[in-house]
């Protein structure tokens, strides 16, 4: 895909107040929409499970769910109750 191609995708899924609608079910775009959710965790930063789902709730209702999409996904792992971003997309 193309950068407008993503910004189209992530435009139909996200709300202009940053709220994911709806996950996407074909893989790229599921993988795309995980890359921009990802950008919310400093990379080198370990999170407890509190602070994940409080950041992930921002976004999406069924938070639970997003969590296991990212460590699925590898933009997060996860060790006991710790997570760091481990995928995605950095900028530089």
């Amino acid at each position: 895909m193309t950068s407008d191609d993503d910004s189209q995708v992530l435009r139909r899924f996200f709300s202009a107040e940053g709220r994911l609608l709806d996950m996407p079910t074909r893989h790229a775009k599921r993988r795309l929409v995980l890359d921009h959710v990802a950008q919310r965790f400093e990379p080198g930063r370990r999170y407890d499970w509190r602070t994940v789902d409080a950041l992930l709730k921002e976004v999406y209702d069924d938070h639970a769910a997003l969590r296991r999409y990212l460590v699925d996904d590898g933009f997060l792992s996860r060790e006991g109750d710790v997570y760091w971003r481990s995928g995605g997309s950095v900028d530089f």
